[in-house]
C-alpha cells in the first residue's frame, strides 16, 4: 500500500487535513457556527467548476488542474460574504445565506457539465476520492495547512476571546471585524484543502465532529483543540487505509467512523455519569458506609 505513489499522496493530504481542520472547527463550534464550513463547501463547488472552465479556455491539461485554485478563490469570496451577512443580516439573513449555499452547489453542478466534466468527476468532488489527489494537490495542502496551523494556534488567545464573547473582545480593543474575517478565511482554506479527501458535502464533518468528541473528553479549550486534532488525523488516515482495500467513498467512511466514535464515547460517558451519581446517592443515604 505504501509503495503506491497515489496512496502516499493521499495519506499526506489526509494526515494534514485531519490535523488542521479541527483547529478551525474548535473556533466555529465555540461561536455556534458549526455549519459555516458546510455552506462554504457548497460555494466552493462553483469555484471547482470555474477552474475546469478556465483550464479549458487556456488549454491547460489535465482539465482539473485549476480546480483547487478555483475552489480556494470561491471559498474565500463565499466566506467573506457569509461573514458580512452574519454581521449585518437581520430577518433576511437566513434567506440570503440559503440562496448563497444552494446557488453555489447548483452553479457548480451546471458549470462542471458545461466544462466537459462527468458524473464521476462530480462525485469525486462531492464525496472525496483518493484517486484524484495529484502532486499539485499535495503542495496546495501543505502550504495551506501550515498557514491554518500557524494562524489558528498562533492567534489562539485572541481568537478564543472573540469566540467566547465578541462584545467583550470589542471593548478590550481587539480588532473584532478583522478577526471575524480571519476565522472565515481559515474556514474557507480548510474547506479547499479538505475537499479532495472528504468532498464538499462532508467537509464540515471533519472540522466539527472531532471537536464534538473532544468536548466529551475535556472541558478545557486548549485540550479540546489538541484532542480533536489527534482524533481527526488518526481517523482520516484510518478511513483512507480502509478504502484502499474496500470500494467505498473515503469521505463517507471517515465521517461514519467519526460519528461511531462520538456515539461510543457519549455512551461510555453517560454510563460513567450514571454510576457516579448512583455512588453519590448511596453515600448520602448511608453516611456510615461513606
Amino acid at each position: 500500500m505504501l509503495a503506491s505513489p497515489l496512496m502516499q499522496r493521499a495519506l499526506v493530504v489526509a494526515l494534514l487535513v485531519g490535523f488542521a481542520a479541527p483547529i478551525v472547527g474548535t473556533y466555529l463550534v465555540q461561536r455556534g457556527m458549526a455549519l459555516m464550513g458546510d455552506g462554504i463547501g457548497h460555494v466552493s463547488l462553483t469555484g471547482v467548476a470555474l477552474g475546469w472552465l478556465a483550464a479549458g479556455w487556456f488549454g491547460i491539461s489535465p482539465n482539473d488542474a485549476l480546480a483547487i485554485p478555483g475552489a480556494i478563490l470561491a471559498s474565500l469570496v463565499g466566506a467573506i460574504l457569509i461573514e458580512i451577512v452574519r454581521e449585518h443580516g437581520r430577518t433576511g439573513g437566513d434567506v440570503a445565506l440559503a440562496m448563497l449555499f444552494y446557488g453555489g452547489i447548483a452553479g457548480g453542478v451546471l458549470l462542471i457539465r458545461i466544462a466537459g466534466g462527468t458524473t464521476t468527476n462530480l462525485t469525486s468532488y462531492l464525496f472525496g476520492s483518493i484517486a484524484t489527489v495529484s502532486t499539485a494537490d499535495v503542495w496546495y495542502t501543505v502550504i495551506l495547512a501550515v498557514f491554518i496551523v500557524l494562524v489558528g494556534i498562533g492567534l489562539r488567545g485572541a481568537l478564543f476571546a472573540l469566540s467566547h464573547d465578541e462584545e467583550f473582545s470589542r471593548s478590550t480593543g481587539l480588532p473584532v471585524r478583522l478577526l471575524n474575517i480571519l476565522v472565515a478565511v481559515l474556514a474557507a482554506l480548510t474547506v479547499s484543502v479538505s475537499m479532495r479527501v472528504v468532498g464538499v458535502l462532508l467537509v464540515s464533518a471533519i472540522m466539527i465532529v472531532p471537536v464534538a468528541i473532544a468536548q466529551l473528553l475535556s472541558t478545557s479549550f486548549v485540550h479540546t483543540m489538541r484532542i480533536s486534532q489527534g482524533i481527526g488525523a488518526v481517523v482520516c488516515v484510518a478511513g483512507l487505509v480502509i478504502t484502499y482495500s474496500v470500494a467505498a467513498s473515503p469521505g463517507a467512511t471517515i465521517v461514519v467512523i467519526l460519528i461511531a466514535i462520538y456515539a461510543i464515547v457519549a455512551f461510555v460517558r453517560s454510563i460513567a455519569g450514571m454510576r457516579s451519581r448512583h455512588a453519590t446517592s448511596r453515600s448520602q443515604e448511608c453516611p456510615a458506609h461513606a
